[in-house]
């Protein structure tokens, strides 16, 4: 691995260091490739060890390839690099009994079909059963958008208005319940408990700020409000920090992904530096 091997803008990207930097790079740019030199940069260089640096990713294969790259370079087992969820489940297995929620290290997390199974069962409690708009499909998708959202039980109450609305208020918090009593948590938890961990203690929050001194994130256009939060909270004290994103094409908006972080990093981390990937190593030349 070399710099050489980097073209102008993504040298760059790579070498900016003691500043925010958003890096604009569309298909086939190279994004991958600057993250990964990046991390080699940094560590090669001395400038941060490699359990310092903190590389979130969106999906466990983004993740594994990123990993394979960075330990093809350097030998750098010490690297955290992981989705989104599985950081926030690891610091949860740490802090979550200091939310004071009943919550203990021994959680287990609901996938979809778990999720689906409490909400029909919360259903059939609550005798829903014979308002068909109140399906199993629906209510998730209902109760999902209030998590991505970040609004609390009372936030959803404040808002309601129809008859339909309070029944779906009454699902939500009788699913929230149901998740508590169960120790368990869904995936929505897993970026929103951290949240409120980093947020309500000063203690954990400069324990991970001090911990994770460099943070970089892929596909920065796909994350949604809470991920962009707790980004902002875990790099907002050093602001080491390098995102990667194509501010045209966001492949998440069904899961709350909001393009508009990506267009307003600048304003959350002041003085950033921009850089445009724009020559296109995958795709053929013209015929």
């Amino acid at each position: 691995m070399k710099l050489q091997d980097l073209n102008t803008q993504q040298l760059k990207a790579v070498q900016t260091v003691n500043k925010p930097v958003l890096v604009f790079a569309g298909a086939g740019s190279g994004k991958t490739r600057v993250l990964t030199y990046k991390v080699w940069h940094l560590i090669k260089e001395k400038l941060f060890k490699p359990e310092e640096i903190l590389a979130l990713t969106f999906t466990n294969k983004a993740a594994a390839e990123m990993k394979l790259r960075i330990q093809e370079s350097i030998s750098c087992d010490g690297v955290n690099v992981g989705t989104f969820h599985s950081i926030g489940a690891r610091m949860l297995r740490m802090h979550i009994s200091t939310l004071d929620e009943g919550y203990n290290s021994s959680f287990t997390i609901y996938d979809t079909s778990d999720q689906k199974s409490v909400i029909k069962e919360v259903i059939e409690n609550l005798n829903l059963s014979e308002f068909k708009e109140l399906n199993v499909g629906f209510l998730k998708v209902q109760i999902d958008k209030f998590k991505n959202d970040n609004l609390s039980i009372k936030d959803v109450e404040a808002k309601a208005q129809t008859f339909e609305d309070e029944k779906i208020v009454e699902v939500y918090k009788a699913y929230c319940e149901k998740l508590k009593s169960n120790n368990a948590l869904d995936f929505n938890d897993l970026i929103l408990l951290p949240i409120r961990l980093l947020k309500e203690n000063a203690k954990i929050l400069n324990f991970y700020q001090s911990t994770w001194k460099y943070v970089l994130v892929d596909e920065f256009q796909d994350t949604n409000s809470p991920q962009f939060e707790i980004v902002s909270l875990l790099a907002g004290k050093h602001q080491n920090i390098t995102v990667v994103g194509d501010d045209d094409q966001s492949i998440y908006g069904w899961r709350g992904a909001e393009v508009g972080n990506i267009l307003k990093f600048e304003k959350d981390f002041p003085g950033a530096t921009v850089i445009r990937l724009e020559q296109n190593y995958r795709s053929t030349s013209h015929i």
